[in-house]
């Protein structure tokens, strides 16, 4: 199978992805959230603090993409997020930006530093990366993570587990519902994997001799609450964000130890009345 034309955005020759309209959704509230926590943050920040606050990213493109269907280029969430902490008033100490492709890293961290900021890049898969992130980090800072993965055999659970055991880390988990629509029968399945990566000791727990919305669900509350049970705590407000057709994409699920994070997120994450988990 031949490989995609590289695409180039004009304004800076470098390489761009590609997403649909939804995406800007996902970048809104990951914008709100920024800014509505800036406070937070101040109090890791000279002069108040001295543990930093750090944003962390394991799937995070070239940091710009291009909208399907459409010659609208838009910046990806990594730039979104770089953009949205220094207009805050309180930037982030440090941004820890990784991809599986080189060609991505390199592009974000170019389009990062041409914005005046600076960037650590990372080029791997998230499961090896993240360790190499948790180990440059400041275990007494405040740090948030934006997982933006493309379905559910990307997001093992070993890797959230990882990242929670620093203190204070707000995560925002981007759980594609539509890629467990689509292919739960066969990650039910036994050998395959991608279930028990995502969400382990699920089949202990689980009757598979259910429907499959009955089985969806019963996957997606097991996997929060396995979340639960790390000490952290998933928000009340978890968006579904649709397609133009209505379709049911991905949910936005936000973790945080600490319930002012929990009150920010759902002040800001509802953009406009859409429908929540299940």
């Amino acid at each position: 199978m031949s490989k995609k034309p590289i695409k180039l955005d004009p304004a800076d020759g470098l390489i761009v992805g590609e997403v649909g309209v939804w995406a800007t959704e996902k970048h809104d509230r990951l914008r709100k959230y920024i800014q509505a926590s800036h406070g937070a943050r101040a109090k890791f920040l000279p002069p108040i603090g001295t543990g930093g606050s750090s944003y962390i990213e394991l799937y995070s493109g070239a940091g710009r993409s291009l909208i399907t269907g459409t010659n609208q280029i838009i910046d990806g969430s990594a730039v979104v997020a770089f953009k949205a902490g220094r207009t805050s008033g309180h930037p982030f100490s440090e941004m820890h930006l990784s991809d599986l492709e080189a060609q991505n890293s390199t592009a974000l961290a170019q389009r990062i530093k041409a914005l005046g900021g600076a960037a650590t890049s990372y080029v791997g898969d998230a499961n090896i990366i993240v360790d190499k992130v948790m180990n440059a980090i400041n275990p007494y800072g405040l740090h948030l993570a934006f997982l933006d993965p493309f379905n559910l055999a990307q997001l093992p659970f070993s890797i959230i587990e990882r990242m929670l055991r620093v203190q204070r880390m707000d995560m925002i988990i981007h759980v594609s519902l539509q890629d467990l629509q689509r292919n739960l029968d066969e990650y039910s399945r036994d050998g395959d994997p991608t279930l028990d990566n995502f969400a382990p000791g699920w089949r202990r727990a689980i009757d598979v001799r259910q429907s499959m919305a009955a089985l969806r669900a019963a996957l997606i509350e097991y996997w929060l609450g396995t979340i639960r049970s790390l000490g952290t705590h998933p928000a009340t407000g978890i968006p579904l964000i649709v397609g133009e057709k209505n379709q049911r994409l991905y949910w936005l699920v936000f973790l945080s130890s600490n319930p002012l994070g929990q009150k920010l997120w759902n002040d800001v994450q509802n953009l406009s009345g859409q429908g929540t988990l299940f």
